[in-house]
C-alpha cells in the first residue's frame, strides 16, 4: 500500500487492473471517468477528443441525453424478463428496426460477436433446410483480413495469427478468399457446390479501414444470387451513419438494392454505446428456419436494451448524423492529406465518412504508431493503432467542423514531434 500511495490516481487504477484483471488488452495509459459528446475526461480532470468512439459504438456521442433518459425511464419499470415471456418493448423495436432497414424479421442479441454467431447458425440452417446442402457439409466464406469477433467459431474464420494462436482446434467449414477480389470468389463458387454464404465487412475496420472498390459489394451480391448463396454483411462497426450513410453496404432509402444483403448484422452504435445490443436482420425464408428452442439468449431482446436502442437509432435519424459524417469526413480526410504532404510520416490516408485511418511510414512491428498515439494523448486526443502501423481515427458523429479542425491541429502538432 505504501507504493500505491506514491502513485497518481491514474497510475494506481492502471496498476490495479494489471494486478487483478486478465491481460487480454493493451490499453493506452489513460484512465477515463466521464464522457460528454465528443469528449472524455480522465480521473485527473484532463479533457480529450475521443477519436476511437469505443470502436464506433458511441456514434451519437458520449452520454447522449435522449438515450440516457430512455435508459433511466425504462430501468425504473422493467429491465429483464428473459424470452420465456413477452415484454412490451421487444415487438415495437423489432418493427422499428425491420422497417428502418427493410427486412422481414429481426433477431436481437447482445454483443456483436453473438450476432455474427447467430448469422452463421442461420446460414447453416438455411443451407440444409432450404438450399439442400448435405448434412454437415455447408461452408461459409470469409474475406481474408476480416475481424468479426473473438469466439472460437469466429476466430476459426480469421486468418489473423494473433487471434488464433494456441486457441485451436478450430471449427470446420470456414473458407477464405482475398478481400476485394470478385474473381477469386467466383472461382470458389464454381468449384464448390456446398457454399452456403459469404460473410463480409463493407469496409474492413480492424484491418486498418480498408475500403474496397465501389462495385465490389454489388458484384458479390450478384454472384451470391446466381449461385444461391446467402450474402451476409457485417455492419457492426460501419453501420449506423458512421460512413456517411445509415449503412455502408447499401442506401436504406434508395430504390437501388444491388448491394442489399440477404442477412444484415448490426451492433455497437445501435445502442449509442449505452449497453450491449446487436441484431441480425433477414427475410422470413431465412429467419424462420430456426425454431423455438434452437437458439436464444437470456438477455437478448430485453426491454431495457430495446428502449435504449430504439431511441439511439431515432437520434441518428433526427440529428442527421449520417449527413454530418459524410460532410465532415471529406473535410477531415482533406486535412489529413494536407498534413501528410507537409509532415511526411503518413504513407496513406483512407476511409469513408468519419471512419478513417492513417498508415504510418513504418513496419507493422514498429512502435512508432503506438508512440504517436501516446503523443496524441498528451496533446488531448485519443486514438489507437491497429495492425501495428495504422491509426484509426473515428470520432463521435456529433462532432462539429470547428472541432474537426482543432483535432487536425492536434494531429499535426503531434506528428511534427516525430518528423
Amino acid at each position: 500500500m505504501e507504493n500505491l500511495a506514491k502513485l497518481s490516481k491514474s497510475e494506481e487504477l492502471i496498476e490495479k487492473e494489471n494486478k487483478y484483471g486478465a491481460h487480454n488488452y493493451h490499453p493506452l495509459p489513460v484512465v477515463l471517468e466521464k464522457g460528454e459528446g465528443v469528449f472524455v475526461w480522465d480521473v485527473e480532470g484532463k479533457r480529450y477528443y475521443d477519436f476511437l468512439s469505443a470502436y464506433s459504438a458511441v456514434n451519437q456521442g458520449h452520454c447522449h441525453p435522449r438515450i440516457i433518459n430512455a435508459l433511466k425511464q425504462q430501468a425504473e419499470k422493467l429491465t429483464l424478463t428473459s424470452r420465456a415471456f413477452y415484454n412490451n418493448k421487444l415487438g415495437d423495436f423489432e418493427e422499428f428496426i425491420c422497417n428502418l432497414f427493410g427486412f422481414d424479421k429481426a433477431l436481437i442479441m447482445n454483443s456483436g460477436v453473438e450476432a455474427v454467431e447467430s448469422a452463421m447458425k442461420l446460414c447453416r440452417k438455411w443451407a440444409y433446410q432450404v438450399k439442400g446442402i448435405p448434412t454437415n457439409q455447408a461452408k461459409i466464406v470469409f474475406a481474408k483480413g476480416n475481424f468479426h469477433g473473438r469466439t472460437i467459431s469466429v476466430i476459426s474464420a480469421s486468418d489473423d495469427e494473433s487471434a488464433r494462436k494456441d486457441f485451436g482446434p478450430f471449427v470446420e467449414g470456414m473458407v477464405h478468399v482475398p478481400y476485394n477480389d470478385v474473381e477469386a470468389f467466383e472461382s470458389l463458387l464454381k468449384e464448390d457446390n456446398n457454399i452456403a454464404g459469404f460473410i463480409v465487412e463493407p469496409i474492413q475496420g480492424e484491418a486498418g479501414v480498408v475500403v474496397p472498390d465501389s462495385d465490389y459489394l454489388p458484384r458479390i451480391k450478384a454472384l451470391c444470387k446466381a449461385y444461391n448463396v446467402l450474402f451476409i454483411v457485417d455492419e457492426i462497426q460501419t453501420g449506423i451513419a458512421r460512413t456517411g450513410s445509415m449503412l455502408a453496404s447499401y442506401e436504406v432509402n434508395s430504390e437501388d438494392k444491388s448491394s442489399k444483403p440477404d442477412v444484415l448484422i448490426l451492433g455497437k452504435a445501435i445502442s449509442g454505446g449505452v449497453l450491449p445490443v446487436s441484431a441480425v436482420l433477414a427475410s422470413d425464408e431465412i429467419m424462420l428456419t430456426i425454431k423455438p428452442g434452437e437458439h436464444g439468449s437470456t438477455y437478448g431482446g430485453n426491454p431495457l436494451a430495446c428502449a435504449v436502442a430504439q431511441e439511439a437509432l431515432q437520434v441518428v435519424i433526427d440529428e442527421k448524423l449520417a449527413e454530418n459524417a459524410g460532410r465532415l469526413g471529406e473535410i477531415f480526410r482533406a486535412g489529413l492529406e494536407d498534413i501528410a504532404k507537409r509532415v511526411g510520416l503518413i504513407n496513406l490516408v483512407r476511409g469513408k465518412g468519419l471512419l478513417n485511418a492513417i498508415v504510418i511510414n513504418s513496419d507493422e512491428d514498429s512502435d512508432l504508431a503506438w508512440n504517436i498515439c501516446v503523443k496524441f494523448k498528451e496533446n488531448g486526443l485519443l486514438a489507437k493503432p491497429t495492425h501495428g502501423n495504422k491509426i484509426r481515427l473515428a470520432p463521435p458523429l456529433v462532432i462539429t467542423e470547428e472541432q474537426i479542425r482543432e483535432s487536425l491541429a492536434i494531429i499535426e502538432k503531434s506528428l511534427l514531434e516525430f518528423a
